[in-house]
């Protein structure tokens, strides 16, 4: 396919790389990426080998000697100029991401255009790493703080959003100062491949060394390799919340730092005084696109029992006109889930949630209709069911939407919050008093709390993350930068004198 010979994708790709310089062509162990949307083998990547993966961290404490000291406003001008080319590619990636991952095309260019967009946000950013003076009690003193870059970023991304995320973390953390090592999901590894061969045009273009913008591929004993690391001080990770608790555990006992971008188990609260209308939209986006397999995908709707049926009827219209077959396909809404395991777990829950009493209103079912090539499409699906339920408060990563009844605003908030999961979510009212409330303290315990606005679909100028078991990371924009930075504090003493603080008197002849 043209697109992917434009983007460097070859029969088989080294999956190892420190920027300019890719290694693993002859490797005999390799990954295999088949599109999820008939199941057809696109291209072999090697995986990245103990011997290779300790030469890309060498090479990368190496360039981390180098691009710390360059001014952060001309690391800005690298970045920017990354976002440049990512404008020329975005049409070939954004179909790549949809060939490999399976989102619809609108979402694959979607996906590069956030990238674009941190790229853009990064260049002002670096001019805009602020620390603060501070009024020292001592006479002729000086303090301030300022922020230094911490060394080797370890980002570990998942297959949902495979380049995105990690632009996400690795323009922010390069205009800090830092360089990057970043191992994809296995289920999207020619991703990976095709945004380091674009970043690698800046690279050459400015003569910089290697080891900037680093990749490694493989499952999860690669992955380990990196939390286990003394030398990569922060490990930036996304995925379960299972994979989260380890990556933790590992990087905690080494005393690291981490950013956990973990589940999600979003809702939505329908108030009674809710535009309808607004609202059904704003759900079956965030219900159904990317099949559900979005971290911010909506899977909660908690709504009033004055407006329930209504809302049900409306949303089961818009599900039955929703078009599902080959994301390529403009006139496309929902594609394919990732693999055969997908399929098998929003079957499972189904099957769970009608033990447990729940309702199938609409949909569930797997497709293998004569016009999909492949079997991992799925009709989504709509159910009733309670909050408490143990499959309910699980998040499973496909098209199911749980419509739960309500009586008053409290018991919605109440629902809303019991589950351990605390990324996105969101109110539809048009009442002051409840949309407030939802944003108060005592409202939304989620990272990101909307009004009138669904759950998935972030803007990158906030910062993006969860609570609780979502792992309280930080990514994107706002002052999220400071993840990626380590603080210090300066004192200077121009007088000539020697002064302690808190007055101490401490005389020696």
């Amino acid at each position: 396919m043209d697109f992917l010979k434009k983007l460097g994708i070859e029969g088989t790709n080294p999956g190892t790389s420190t920027g300019q310089k890719f290694y693993g062509s002859g490797a005999k162990e390799k990954l295999s990426s088949y599109t999820p949307i008939d199941n057809t083998q696109i291209a072999d990547t090697t995986i990245t080998t103990r011997e290779e993966y300790d030469k890309v961290v060498e090479t990368a404490q190496k360039a981390f000697k180098e691009w710390r000291m360059v001014p952060a406003p001309k690391r800005g001008d690298i970045v920017r100029q990354i976002g440049l080319e990512l404008r020329e590619h975005k049409e070939d990636l954004g179909r790549l991401v949809t060939y490999e991952m399976g989102k619809i095309y609108q979402e694959g260019l979607g996906e590069v255009q956030e990238m674009i967009d941190i790229c853009d946000f990064a260049v002002g950013q670096s001019r805009m790493l602020y620390g603060k003076t501070m009024q020292s009690e001592r006479p002729r003193h000086r303090m301030y703080e300022q922020w230094h870059p911490l060394g080797i970023t370890g980002i570990i991304s998942a297959f949902n959003f495979p380049v995105a995320v990690y632009s996400w973390n690795a323009m922010i953390a390069a205009i800090c100062g830092n360089v990057m090592i970043w191992k994809g999901s296995e289920k999207t590894p020619l991703c990976g491949i095709a945004v380091q061969n674009i970043i690698a045009k800046v690279l050459k273009r400015n003569d910089l060394p290697e080891g900037i913008f680093n990749l490694i591929t493989g499952d999860r004993e690669v992955g380990e390799w990196m939390t286990e690391d003394e030398r990569i001080p922060l490990i930036s990770a996304t995925g379960s919340i299972r994979m989260g608790r380890e990556v933790a555990k590992t990087v905690g006992a080494r005393l690291g730092k981490t950013i956990l971008e973990l589940g999600g188990n979003n809702a939505i609260i329908v108030s009674k005084d809710a535009d309808l209308e607004m609202a059904a939209r704003a759900i079956a986006f965030g219900s159904v696109g990317t099949c559900g397999q979005r971290c911010t995908s909506t899977r909660r709707l908690i709504i009033h029992e004055e407006v329930f049926d209504q809302l049900k009827e409306r949303l089961v219209e818009i599900y039955k006109d929703v078009n599902i077959g080959n994301p390529l396909d403009e006139d496309t809404l929902v594609g394919p889930l990732i693999d055969q395991d997908a399929v098998n777990s929003m079957q499972f829950a189904l099957n769970e949630l009608k033990k447990q009493g729940g309702e199938v209103v609409y949909g569930g079912e797997k497709l293998d209709d004569n016009h999909l090539e492949g079997n991992n499409y799925v009709r989504p699906a709509i159910v009733t069911a309670k909050n408490e339920w143990d499959i309910v408060q699980e998040e499973t990563f496909a098209p199911i939407l749980y419509l739960i009844k309500y009586r008053d605003f409290d018991e919605a908030i109440a629902k809303h919050n019991g589950v351990k999961q605390g990324l996105s979510s969101s109110v539809f009212t048009l009442n002051l008093r409840e949309a407030e409330t939802f944003l108060s303290a005592r409202g939304s315990d989620c990272g990101i709390a909307n009004v009138n606005v669904g759950t998935s679909g972030a803007e990158i100028g906030g910062a993006f993350g969860g609570e609780k078991d979502t792992g309280g990371g930080r990514e994107s924009g706002s002052d999220a930068w400071k993840a990626y930075m380590r603080r210090q504090t300066n004192t200077i003493n121009w007088s000539d004198e020697l002064p302690l603080a808190q007055g101490i008197e401490f005389e020696v002849d």
